[in-house]
């Protein structure tokens, strides 16, 4: 990676092999009926950009949504934070509401992990009995980190696992009172921009915040394909980028240090990034209908998928990202 410019080019090295690369790549962007859309997908090798494929009316230079790949851009921020002294994540969230409770005892920590204990039913079908839907669409829809706080505890915090988009934006909303926002997003939207997307060189990243200017942290950044990638080869390179530091030493060990293993999506879970099973060290961002970002240190390897695929379908498209992964050689 030339700075924080463009990628550079680069061809498969021998050991790579590419034409497995290639031929699964064509199997899968466009529409088909195994993993449905595949808008777009991105591979850098050690430092280079050695393919690239997109849909129809897709081209490197086309934002595409995140989703909850959102909530490892999250993670990013409260590193950086938790280094210029304004977070501490071991310590309590400073919730006003939840002090006169036994709410008081959820930490940051918790958030991250997905351990906080709050009620919550992350479905993305049911509207009658989804709180995400609700957050996102419904009557949090304005307000989407007070819709969260408001949940009751289910369990005692650290607990029990139970994946939360609620969480993410009480973060967010903590993260845009430390430094200064009050009912406004100019705050949290300049730090985001200053401290991580400039660095990193992701001049296509813009994030989305709700009506009273909390950032949704869970859902909604916005960046092509190449930027997302630059995003994961941060974390591949222990947050340096082009040799400056961007975040904390150590934050990507933060990421991965895995906190459950998800039956369901066969992937563990760390602190608002999940693990690849059977690659050391892996990292993946994941975001609905399939989007992903995965970091795998064993291979120099970092992976972007965006696209638009249902629930049923998206296995396949982590078998298919698994087989592309497998065609790089273990360091």
């Amino acid at each position: 990676m030339a700075g924080s410019g463009d990628w550079v080019r680069g061809e498969f090295e021998a050991a790579v092999d590419g034409t497995a690369v290639e031929s699964e790549i064509a199997a899968v962007i466009g529409d088909r009926g195994l993993t449905e859309l595949t808008e777009a997908v991105v591979v850098i090798h050690r430092g280079k950009l050695v393919v690239e494929a997109y849909a129809d009316g897709v081209d490197c230079e086309t934002t595409l949504i995140s989703w909850s790949m959102a909530k490892s851009i999250t993670h990013a921020l409260v590193g950086i934070a938790q280094a210029d002294g304004l977070l501490d994540v071991v310590e309590p969230a400073p919730i006003a509401k939840w002090q006169v409770d036994a709410r008081r005892a959820i930490t940051l920590q918790h958030l991250l992990e997905m351990r906080s204990g709050l009620s919550w039913v992350e479905d993305y079908v049911d509207v009658d009995s989804s709180d995400v839907i609700a957050m996102l669409f419904g009557s949090g829809a304005q307000d989407n980190a007070k819709y969260a706080i408001e949940r009751p505890l289910a369990s005692e915090p650290g607990s029990e696992w139970i994946y939360s988009s609620g969480t993410t934006n009480i973060i967010t909303r903590v993260l845009g009172d430390v430094l200064g926002d009050a009912g406004g997003s100019e705050n949290i939207t300049r730090f985001v921009q200053q401290r991580l997307f400039d660095p990193l060189g992701m001049s296509s990243a813009t994030i989305r915040c709700d009506d009273v200017g909390t950032f949704v942290g869970s859902s909604y950044v916005f960046a092509t394909a190449r930027d997302f990638a630059r995003f994961g080869f941060t974390y591949l390179n222990d947050g340096l980028c082009a040799g400056e530091r961007v975040l904390p030493a150590g934050w990507a060990d933060h990421a991965r240090r895995q906190t459950v293993f998800d039956a369901e999506s066969d992937l563990g879970y760390g602190a608002h990034w999940w693990t690849l099973p059977g690659e050391e060290n892996s990292l993946l961002a994941s975001g609905y209908q399939g989007q992903y970002i995965i970091v795998v240190p064993q291979r120099e390897l970092v992976v972007v998928r965006l696209g638009k695929t249902n629930s049923e379908k998206r296995p396949n498209v982590l078998a298919s990202l698994r087989r592309i992964i497998e065609a790089f050689p273990s360091v």
